[in-house]
């Protein structure tokens, strides 16, 4: 098949948009298919023989300089024009902006592929491609109402809650074009319930497929790379207040009042965010570690390096990093919110689950993990067998290949019953 794979960002090494794009679109090369990926701003990685076109946004959120005023020069047409103002009112264009840039493509290109993947851009530009003679398949990894429900809980001030009603604007978009959808790929049996809940969705129209995991993601060698005693770590956004930091932040600092502990965070904090102020309020900045922009190896050997883990998000359509730590052997504290439970299995084998939110549970969970080392161990060999027995990217390329199969023969049925029905009226 030639499979034309649509992303509007594809942020490398975090985000589970830019990882799935990367896996799924090598290991369905790798079963012989075709595959270009059709990118904005932040670009993917992807592996030796897939096709990467770029899709150019004005890149208005990108590191160093959010939110920057692009030159005059750079605007190319009215899509840009539409992308700054949208960004001046507060609203987040990217989704819709890209979906038409990628529908003024596939008009000329329709006929290069056999389907087109969206990979939960939901645009309205993305209504236009089966017009073009192109069935679309969608993945959604889950709603964005979640993250707007959390995002205005945690805020107060109302001028801040106007201004992320008007960023989340997108959301209803998205999902008048998940309604409109052929057929939608979901992560968790959990995101596919919330789809069907927040979106309208008929779940008739959705296929859960488990994401997998990179083979790279391997337990460190005890003897050569032993763990860092008292290494906490955790893989979060940490200026999202979906993915619960804070919480980890105040679980850490009771901690530390208790012994020597460090933690360490991939991610990169935005300057004088509210993760810099509450590490500033709660006096432990020596002891917690940023990392960012480091290589696939040194991840792992940093994943390899903690004695404990923690994902303390309040949400997750599924959570790529708890699968990649309990690959790398890492025990877990997790909460139990969203897919995190369907990833990590029963209570106590491979994670520890705390309810999402509960500094002290969090707290406690971890205390009582670094005190145990054999347990820790008996967890970590648990989560490695339990990646290595569910988690492949091959098995899910697989799954995903038949399901555009099925997608492709149901639009042709859908094409063939409309050209027959204008033959019998003519």
């Amino acid at each position: 098949m030639r499979i034309a794979m649509l992303s509007y960002r594809s942020k490398p090494h975090c985000g589970g948009q830019g990882i799935y794009l990367r896996h799924l679109s090598r290991e369905l090369t790798a079963l012989g298919h075709e595959v270009e990926v059709f990118s904005g701003q932040p670009y993917p990685v992807l592996d030796e023989g897939v096709v990467l076109t770029r899709v150019p946004s004005l890149d208005l959120y990108r590191e160093p300089d959010p939110f920057r005023v692009p030159r005059l020069r750079e605007f190319r047409d009215r899509i840009d024009v539409e992308e700054f103002a949208t960004m001046c009112v507060a609203g987040f264009p990217e989704p819709r902006t890209f979906s038409k840039r990628i529908s003024r493509i596939l008009a000329e290109r329709a006929g290069e592929f056999d389907i087109a993947h969206d990979n939960q851009v939901l645009g309205t530009g993305m209504l236009d491609i089966e017009g073009y003679g192109l069935p679309l398949i969608t993945t959604i990894h889950h709603p964005i109402t979640y993250d707007r429900r959390i995002d205005l809980a945690q805020t107060r001030n109302p001028w801040r809650q106007l201004t992320l009603r008007r960023w989340y604007g997108f959301v209803a978009m998205q999902g008048k074009v998940a309604r409109q959808a052929r057929k939608i790929l979901t992560p968790s049996e959990t995101s596919r319930r919330d789809i069907a809940k927040d979106f309208g969705v008929d779940p008739a129209r959705m296929q859960t497929i488990l994401l997998g995991v990179d083979d790279m993601f391997v337990p460190p060698d005890p003897v050569a790379a032993p763990r860092v005693p008292g290494r906490i770590m955790a893989m979060a956004s940490a200026d999202a207040p979906m993915k619960g930091i804070a919480t980890l932040l105040e679980a850490f600092a009771k901690i530390r009042t208790e012994r020597d502990a460090e933690l360490v965070l991939v991610t990169k904090p935005s300057p004088g965010g509210r993760t810099e102020k509450l590490i500033e309020r709660l006096g432990i900045g020596p002891h917690v570690r940023f990392v960012h922009g480091i290589s696939d190896t040194e991840l792992v050997a940093l994943m390899g390096s903690a004695e404990l883990a923690c994902v303390p998000s309040l949400y997750e359509g599924f959570s790529l990093p708890t699968a990649e730590l309990m690959a790398c052997a890492t025990p877990l504290v997790v909460s139990r919110a969203g897919a995190i439970p369907e990833v990590v299995g029963p209570d106590g084998e491979c994670a520890d689950l705390v309810t999402a939110g509960d500094v002290e549970e969090l707290k406690s969970a971890i205390t009582a993990l670094l005190d145990d080392p054999e347990r820790r161990a008996r967890m970590g060999e648990a989560g490695r067998r339990r990646v290595q027995e569910l988690f492949s990217w091959r098995a899910v390329a697989v799954k995903v290949a038949a399901a555009y199969e099925e997608v492709i023969a149901d639009f042709a049925r859908e094409r063939g019953a409309a050209t027959s029905k204008t033959t019998e009226e003519d």
